[in-house]
């Protein structure tokens, strides 16, 4: 079998190894624009901070690596169309300029997303950035050396991280968001609060409900001039981190795809054509919280979809269990973990949905110390099932959020969260965890709700 991998980093690494672990004699062509392969964008705030040191640790690929196993790797090869019917592309090598034809039997796009960039007057000023790809995060390390006020344009993942990154490094930092919270797609408002109040402790200037409308410059100044529905902004220099786009123009027309132009695929990351398949950002997901279809760019579903697509190319091995979109972040000394429905979300999905929150420490106050923990639970009312969770402390309570996901994914119950096993040890927690306990809380709440009705 002949396949075509378009696009190498996190879902193209993943498929290509899984390719030559069950059939390392499979004829493998890879396809990639940049000069690498495999970067961790999602590493670029911790090469801004300092915490590490060389951005060329943040591949953990080479193409080498992959032509060791077998492959043949065109990076700098810009595939310009691909017609499915004729199980042919037509690429572009961009440094010698020389256009060719290739031909395929399956082919995986794993061709990821690219940052949104709102349609603004001045968004094409050289002192507005974006933040993905290799090329850009060494940009951003330079002009942050030579500029001192940096706006963010953007409070989500992408735009916090950055905000931490640059008041970690003295700089005077500006993070501007369209919506009335940091994070909405991540956290309740209860949380974000706390994530707005920490970003204001560390100096950053976090405004809400100012969407940006316009950028301002001129040659004759250093600075930016940022123009908001409320008002104007000066900073020497601007990051739009405003989301992520699926990259899927090559199938356009010819696979089907969602309103947003995400490609849908079905258990085994198959589209509607049988021999073309996609995985990670250039797809959509099944979100099993919703029970429906959803685009949610994030590593941990590019690795486990293009894995998945390396096996099932040789026919339907195993199926996507879909995701609860699990994620966690650093953010000053604290955790911030999350799975699942916010509340906001699940009622957006018209689920009979309601939350409860739990504060307290996560183990016993007689210890030599402890950290308060704030979660959030949301599960819904009529069947009892939990929707997703999101917890905040000092304590790092990642690991709590995959369980969280294990629950969602199992459509278990909030009885049976308040009374799983789960080890206690005074060094690690309560005699009930607190998983157990927020869920405790749920169930009381709903006894107390039926008893007024």
């Amino acid at each position: 079998m002949k396949v075509v991998v378009v696009g190498c980093t996190h879902t193209g690494i993943a498929a290509v190894t899984q390719i030559f672990k069950a059939h390392p004699d499979t004829e493998v062509t890879i396809y990639e624009r940049n000069d690498n392969v495999s970067f961790l964008s999602c590493g670029i705030s911790l090469y801004l901070n300092g915490d590490v040191k060389r951005l060329e640790d943040m591949f953990y690929a080479s193409p080498e690596d992959l032509e060791k196993q077998g492959a043949t790797v065109r990076t700098q090869h810009d595939v310009l169309s691909v017609d499915t019917k004729a199980h042919q592309l037509t690429a572009q090598n961009m440094v010698t300029k020389e256009v060719f034809t290739d031909t395929y039997d399956k082919l995986i796009m794993t061709t990821g997303s690219y940052v949104v960039v709102p349609p603004l007057m001045g968004i094409d000023d050289s002192r507005v950035l974006l933040c993905k790809s290799y090329e850009q995060a060494k940009q951003l390390y330079k002009a942050a050396k030579v500029h001192k006020h940096i706006a963010i344009v953007g409070g989500g993942y992408v735009g916090v991280k950055l905000a931490e990154a640059y008041a970690d490094t003295k700089h005077e930092v500006t993070l501007m968001q369209s919506h009335d919270q940091v994070l909405n797609n991540y956290v309740g408002p209860l949380i974000s609060g706390k994530i707005t109040e920490l970003l204001k402790t560390h100096g950053v200037h976090v405004l809400l409900n100012e969407k940006v409308q316009a950028f301002h410059g001129n040659d004759q100044t250093d600075n930016i001039l940022i123009e908001t529905s409320k008002g104007e902004h000066k900073a020497d220099l601007a990051i739009v981190s405003t989301g992520f786009m699926a990259n899927t123009g090559l199938l356009q027309g010819q696979v089907d795809m969602d309103r947003h132009g995400a490609i849908l695929v079905n258990e085994y990351e198959q589209t509607s054509n049988a021999d073309v398949y996609a995985a990670g950002d250039a797809c959509i997901s099944h979100f099993n919280p919703a029970g429906n279809d959803a685009y949610i760019p994030l590593a941990t579903n590019a690795v486990r979809q293009g894995a998945l697509a390396g096996m099932n190319i040789f026919g339907e091995v195993q199926k996507d269990m879909g995701t609860q979109a699990t994620s966690a972040m650093e953010l000053f000394g604290y955790t911030l973990a999350t799975s699942g429905l916010t509340l906001n979300a699940a009622k957006k999905e018209g689920l009979d949905a309601t939350s409860v929150i739990y504060e307290g420490n996560y183990r016993p106050s007689y210890m030599p110390t402890t950290d308060l923990l704030t979660i959030e639970l949301v599960y819904n009312r009529k069947n009892r099932q939990v929707l997703g969770a999101q917890l905040f402390s000092k304590h790092e309570v990642s690991q709590s959020a995959n369980a969280i996901s294990i629950c969602i994914q199992n459509k278990n119950t909030i009885d049976d969260l308040a009374f799983v096993d789960m080890l206690f040890q005074p060094h690690y927690d309560e005699p009930f965890n607190y998983l157990n306990l927020v869920a405790q809380l749920a169930i009381e709440q709903e006894r107390q709700t039926n008893q007024v009705k």
